[in-house]
């Protein structure tokens, strides 16, 4: 049966529009995706940076008072300055690790895990072509009682 020229491009270019249209679903639908999950990052840090900034003021002032507490109990056996010198040393070695956990825990935390999963799990299903099974037959052929196959030309006739 012969298929018309005019049918043909008609039905290849509603396929392309329709491709075109499901492709830019999937974009805006990745897009999407990204804002809300740039959104719920965002507003799970700065939870953590408030919550932080509030018991900040509360941990300096306990921490002096231990501090001082210790240099006084210290300074009858190492004299009020050993005494300060062996606390601040403490401390600074305390602070640099406490920092430099916090540094590395920074940079091992994935931003838009979701929408980087997603988006290379579309990349993967457009890049790859599924291969076809060599028994069953292409869309235009025919095959007789003799299983030989029949196929139409490029042109339809």
């Amino acid at each position: 049966m012969h298929v018309g020229s005019e049918q043909t491009d008609r039905g290849v270019a509603a396929l392309v529009g329709r491709m075109a249209d499901g492709f830019s679903r999937l974009v805006t639908q990745h897009l999407q995706l990204a804002r809300l999950e740039i959104a719920e990052d965002a507003k799970a840090v700065g939870l953590d940076v408030a919550s932080i900034a509030v018991f900040v003021p509360f941990l300096l002032v306990g921490y002096a008072f231990v501090c001082g507490a210790l240099a006084a109990f210290l300074a009858t056996w190492l004299g009020w300055a050993g005494a300060l010198a062996l606390v601040g040393g403490v401390n600074l070695v305390g602070g640099c690790f406490g920092i430099f956990r916090a540094v590395s825990r920074m940079k091992s935390r994935q931003m838009m895990d979701d929408s980087a999963s997603e988006l290379s799990r579309s990349m993967a299903a457009l890049t790859t072509a599924r291969p076809r099974d060599a028994a069953t037959p292409g869309v235009n052929t025919l095959k007789d009682t003799t299983d030989k196959v029949f196929k139409e030309s490029r042109d339809g006739r």
